[in-house]
C-alpha cells in the first residue's frame, strides 16, 4: 500500500551553483535538507542522461539511455575527492544564476574535467573504478567509444561515419578503441564520477526519508550510443538511417502534432532477445531511482509512426506495440516494478486497462481539470483515484500563475472560482491549485518547484513547440524562505501527508 505523501518537481540543473548550471553538489544536499524540513516524501527530477546543444539540451534528447550527463557534476565535490584544487576553481565566468547558460557551463566544465582527468590518470586507479567499468560494460564500453568518435566528428551523425565504423566492423572498432584510448577512458572516468556522486546523493535522500522519482524516456535519439552499437533493435535501413520515426498526432500542445524524430523500435525483434536491451535500462534507472516515471507510456501499447521524410507528425500512423507481454517480462526480472505511467493526452481504453492490470499509476494534471467537462474530467479532484500522482502541472506545461493569465479563458477561470467557491487572483491561484491537489484521495501529489514559488510563465521549464530556449529556469536559494517552508509544512499535515 503507498504511502500518501507530498513532493516537488525540480530538476539538476535548476538549482543553484557558482557554475552556470545546477549540479550534485552542495546545493542538491541543501534542497533536500529543504524538502525534509517542509515535510515532504518526493524529490522529482527529469532525466539525469546526457544532453547536447544541437537538441536544444533537451533531456529527453540524450546520446545514451544508461549514461549519465556530465554537466551535472560538482566541481565541489571533485576537489574533496583530490581531483580539482580549490585554485582551479577561482574566479569562473560570471554565469547568470536565474538560468542555465548551457554553452557557457559546457565550456567551462570541459576545462576542469581535462585537468580532473590528469590527476586521475597520473595515480594509481582506484578498485571501484574499475569494478565501476566491469559492473556497466555492457553499456559503457559502446557509450565511452561512441563519445569519444563524437568529440572527433562533432558534426556528423553516426550514420556518416565511414562505413566500417558505421557498420561496427570488427578491425575498425578494435582499431578506434586503440588509437583513441585516452578519450574512451575519460569517458569512462567521467561516467564512474557521475554514477558515484548520484548514488551518493540518492543514498543522502533515502536516508532522510526523501524517494528519488526519476524519468525515463520512451525514446531514445537516432545519433546515439544505442542505436548505433544495436541498429537490429530499431527499424533503419541498410545504410543505418531511419525508414521511421516517432511522434504524436496533433495534440494540446500543437496542431500538427510532434515529431520527436527517435527512431522506432522493433519490437519483433526486441521480443526474440526477451527484451534484454530494456530489461538492462530498466535494471539501471531501478538503481538510480525509487520510482520511474515513464514518459509516453502509450507507447507501449501502440506509438505513432511517421516515415522519416515526413516535415510534421500529421502524416502518419498507429503502429500496436507488444503492452502486456512486454511488463509481463519486466516483471518476471522485477517482481516490484515502481512505473508511473506517464498517460496524458488521448489515452484508449486498452492503456489504462494495462495500468491496472499491472497497477501503475497514472497522472493527473490540476490545469487539465477546468473545462466544459469539469463534473466528468478525470483531472478534477472528486474524480481522483488512490493510485494516481497529482500534478499542478509538468514541466511541459505553463506555470499554474502563466496558466491562469495567459492561458485559462474567462470560462475556465469561472468553473474554478465555482469549484472553489470563491474568486482568486494570479498571486493566489498555485496556493489554491495545491490546496485542492493535497487533499485529493491521490497517495502521491507533486508540484513543480516554479509552482511552488507562485512564477509567472516566463520561469517555465520547456515549451514543446519550441526547440531552443528551454530547459533553462534556475532557483535562487533567496527563494526558499522559512515562511515558505512553514506554509508548506502545514499544509503538508493537514491533508494527512507527513509523518515528521
Amino acid at each position: 500500500m503507498a504511502v500518501r505523501g507530498s513532493g516537488v518537481l525540480l530538476h539538476i540543473t535548476s538549482l543553484p551553483s557558482p557554475f552556470g548550471i545546477g549540479d550534485l553538489g552542495p546545493s542538491a544536499y541543501a534542497f533536500a535538507d529543504w524538502l525534509v524540513q517542509s515535510k515532504q516524501r518526493y524529490w522529482q527530477i527529469l532525466p539525469l542522461n546526457p544532453t547536447g546543444l544541437v537538441y536544444g539540451n533537451s533531456p529527453y534528447h540524450s546520446s545514451s539511455a544508461f549514461a549519465g550527463n556530465p554537466l551535472l557534476l560538482s566541481p565541489e565535490l571533485l576537489v574533496q575527492e583530490g581531483l580539482l584544487s580549490r585554485e582551479d576553481l577561482e574566479a569562473p565566468p560570471l554565469f547568470p544564476e536565474e538560468a542555465v547558460d548551457f554553452r557557457a557551463a559546457v565550456e567551462y566544465k570541459n576545462r576542469l574535467f581535462r585537468t580532473a582527468y590528469a590527476r586521475f590518470n597520473a595515480g594509481k586507479k582506484p578498485a571501484a573504478y574499475r569494478a565501476f567499468c566491469t559492473r556497466n560494460a555492457f553499456w559503457l564500453d559502446d557509450f565511452a567509444l561512441f563519445a569519444a568518435l563524437k568529440s572527433l566528428h562533432p558534426d556528423q551523425v553516426w550514420g556518416e561515419w565511414p562505413e566500417a565504423l558505421r557498420d561496427r566492423g570488427a578491425q575498425a572498432l578494435l582499431q578506434s578503441r586503440t588509437e583513441y584510448q585516452d578519450r574512451v577512458e575519460k569517458e569512462r572516468f567521467l561516467q564512474y564520477l557521475f554514477f558515484k556522486q548520484w548514488f551518493s546523493l540518492k543514498e543522502y535522500c533515502n536516508q532522510k526519508g526523501i524517494s528519488i522519482i526519476g524519468d525515463m524516456p520512451i525514446y531514445v535519439v537516432y545519433d546515439s550510443a544505442d542505436v548505433w552499437a544495436h541498429p537490429d533493435l530499431f527499424n533503419l535501413n541498410q545504410k543505418k538511417t531511419p525508414i521511421t520515426v516517432a511522434g504524436v498526432p496533433p495534440d494540446y500542445f500543437s496542431e500538427t502534432g510532434q515529431l520527436w524524430g527517435n527512431p522506432v523500435y522493433r519490437w519483433k525483434a526486441l521480443k526474440k532477445t526477451g527484451y534484454e536491451w530494456w530489461v538492462q535500462r530498466v535494471r539501471l534507472n531501478l538503481q538510480q531511482f525509487d520510482f520511474v516515471r515513464v514518459d509516453h507510456f502509450r507507447g507501449f501499447l501502440a506509438y505513432w509512426e511517421v516515415p522519416a521524410c515526413e516535415q510534421v507528425a500529421t502524416n502518419g500512423g498507429w503502429v500496436k506495440a507488444p503492452g502486456i507481454g512486454f511488463f509481463n517480462r519486466l516483471l518476471e526480472n522485477f517482481p516490484n516494478l515502481p512505473i508511473i505511467a506517464e498517460d496524458l493526452g488521448t489515452i484508449t481504453p486498452d492503456v489504462w486497462e494495462l495500468m491496472d492490470r499491472f497497477g501503475f499509476p497514472g497522472m493527473k494534471v490540476l490545469l487539465f481539470a477546468f473545462g466544459e467537462d469539469l463534473p466528468t474530467n478525470p483531472y478534477a479532484p472528486h474524480n481522483h483515484v488512490k493510485n494516481c500522482v497529482v500534478y499542478t502541472g509538468t514541466h511541459d506545461n505553463n506555470t499554474a500563475r502563466g496558466w491562469f493569465e495567459h492561458e485559462a479563458s474567462l470560462e475556465n477561470k469561472q468553473r474554478l472560482f465555482r469549484y472553489l467557491g470563491r474568486e482568486v487572483t494570479s498571486e493566489t491561484v498555485h496556493w489554491e491549485l495545491m490546496r485542492l491537489a493535497m487533499m485529493s484521495v491521490a497517495d502521491r501529489v507533486v508540484f513543480p518547484m516554479q509552482d511552488v514559488l507562485g512564477l509567472g510563465e516566463d520561469t517555465r521549464m520547456n515549451r514543446p513547440a519550441r526547440k531552443q530556449g528551454n530547459w533553462r529556469w534556475r532557483l535562487l536559494f533567496s527563494q526558499l524562505t522559512p515562511e515558505l517552508s512553514r506554509k508548506i509544512s502545514e499544509m503538508t499535515e493537514i491533508f494527512g501527508r507527513a509523518d515528521r
